[in-house]
């Protein structure tokens, strides 16, 4: 794209072209529409993964942009060296933004698999792209203006408006082929190394045939062995992406990979020897583990069952986990699960040994599944049905930037809105020892919604794999405890467990007595509600 600054100087000698100069001109202006589709794709993978491998999907997209513009006006500047050789100049640079570009993504997740963390990878894949991407505009330029007529007459208005205008709309291509084509048909890293592929053609293509002329005949072999060169690491790591893949999951996972899944919406991944305990990963955040899941999901479900549960709803939660817990009580009449990727439910039902864990709770016939956002679905459905005594929020945590509008204000009116006089909802809000400000905020936005809280912790933690918004770089560690809020309209809820709870592993009045103690004592003072315009938990 064109964010840096473009001279306007016009070269003296004419080029030597095998066309006329309007088709000329038409090829260099399709070959800009190219280059700009490439290089917004190269920006939005980066974008892309970063927020998968790092988290927290705004600060990773203020780094990638911010330092690839600044980059991109470096760029223009070295450039001008190469305006005297700009045909050949122009077809060596193509050739290293195809082979650093279209590997960025597999470099990148190799750094974070193999190295344990990708920021600094990040930031050097963005600044030399970046340079890159500065540097064509300029080049172009000055080749596109060698064949002009209006250039001859030193009137360079039309190249640029043309240059401009072409540069922009392969932008806008390329913008929707990343989400639209190439993430859901060809995966961030094939995308990528397709891309690339694309890019070295088109830019070898264009000097190689069109400014043949020009060249001298060590300048066309040694673009033919750089582009040939290229395209062939390219092709091979596009060949080897899969076992790729495969090495990079065992390298952050462990050899137990058991399922991996790539959905629309994110990664799946099911780990464990056989028999023995699993863990479920969602975008590379550990969601379930089975040595300690009991733990989380008693504490999240009893507390809000006691009191009347005939009607219950569970906001995410499709590994059936939260729900086995629920259809314990033989009071509960209806239970409806709301999540957003069908390929969980799906998992939860088939897997063998996560339904084993879930007690097959997909296959009661009290419980029923809606695929759909949890925010839409609170806004569009939930308030057309009757109203629920209970509503489970079994959600990531809210430091995770997609999940923030699951954490506002709004959210929790929302879910006011549906519960049955009397009724409660519990709130997961995240790790409280790791990140109290995260947890206190959730709390102060229930208040804010106009609903009495009760807040507690459960402990004994023992996934050894952080859970949280930023999984390459914690420093405190993997959280060791789980934050809840128990909340209800009008009278402040009473927390303990039902007159008729099941048998617990490890849940008890005394448990939750010294949860509460524990969580108050944690308070931190002064902090303020999370809206949808003015999110708080990323900061």
């Amino acid at each position: 794209m064109i964010d840096s600054p473009v001279s306007l100087s016009v070269p003296e000698a004419p080029a030597a072209l095998p066309v006329r100069p309007r088709t000329g001109r038409f090829l260099v202006l399709g070959v800009v529409f190219v280059c700009a589709a490439c290089g917004l794709v190269y920006e939005l993978e980066l974008v892309a993964l970063a927020s998968y491998l790092i988290g927290d999907s705004v600060t990773q997209a203020s780094v990638v942009l911010s330092v690839m513009v600044f980059a991109m006006g470096i760029g223009s500047l070295l450039a001008k060296r190469l305006r005297c050789r700009a045909a050949v100049g122009f077809g060596l640079l193509e050739a290293a933004l195809a082979l650093v570009g279209g590997g960025s993504a597999l470099a990148l997740y190799a750094t974070f698999a193999w190295g344990g963390g990708a920021r600094y990878a990040l930031v050097g894949f963005s600044l030399t792209i970046g340079v890159l991407i500065g540097a064509e505009i300029p080049l172009l330029m000055t080749l596109i203006q060698r064949m002009s007529r209006r250039g001859e007459r030193g009137d360079t208005s039309g190249d640029v408006a043309d240059l401009f205008a072409a540069d922009y709309v392969g932008a806008l291509v390329g913008g929707l082929a990343f989400p639209f084509l190439l993430l859901p048909l060809l995966g961030q890293l094939t995308g990528a190394l397709v891309t690339g592929a694309v890019n070295a053609v088109a830019g070898g293509a264009l000097v190689l045939w069109l400014f043949r002329r020009e060249l001298t005949r060590r300048e066309r072999r040694l673009l033919i062995v750089v582009n040939a060169v290229v395209l062939a690491l390219l092709t091979t790591a596009t060949a080897l992406v899969g076992d790729f893949e495969r090495a990079a999951r065992r390298a952050v996972y462990g050899a137990g990979v058991r399922v991996a899944v790539q959905t629309d919406l994110q990664e799946i991944v099911v780990t464990g020897a056989p028999g023995g305990p699993l863990d479920l990963f969602l975008d590379g955040r550990l969601r379930v583990s089975g040595r300690d899941e009991h733990r989380y999901h008693e504490a999240l479900v009893h507390p809000a069952m006691r009191g009347r549960h005939t009607r219950v709803a569970i906001l995410g939660g499709g590994d059936g986990l939260a729900a086995r817990e629920v259809l314990r009580y033989p009071g509960v009449e209806s239970v409806t699960v709301v999540e957003l990727d069908p390929a969980v439910v799906e998992l939860a039902r088939t897997d063998p040994a996560l339904s084993v864990l879930n007690s097959g709770a997909h296959r009661d016939p009290r419980l029923r599944v809606d695929t759909a956002d949890a925010f839409t679905w609170l806004r569009e459905q939930g308030r057309l049905r009757p109203p629920y005594d209970v509503v489970i929020s079994d959600l990531p945590d809210p430091g995770i930037t997609p999940s923030t509008k699951l954490y506002s204000q709004e959210f929790y009116g929302l879910a006011s809105r549906v519960l049955a006089d009397g009724g409660r909802l519990v709130v997961h809000a995240g790790p409280l020892a790791t990140r109290p400000r995260a947890y206190w905020t959730v709390e102060a936005t229930l208040r804010a919604a106009g609903l009495r809280t009760r807040p507690y912790r459960a402990t004994g933690r023992l996934s050894g794999f952080t859970a949280g918004p930023d999984r390459s770089s914690d420093a405190a560690g993997p959280p060791g405890d789980w934050g809840f809020v128990l909340a209800a309209r009008g009278a402040r809820p009473g927390l303990g467990l039902a007159a008729d709870v099941p048998r617990l592993r490890s849940l008890s009045p005394a448990v939750l007595r010294t949860g509460e103690r524990s969580a108050q004592g944690a308070r931190v003072p002064g902090v303020r509600p999370s809206t949808l315009v003015h999110p708080r938990y990323t900061h």
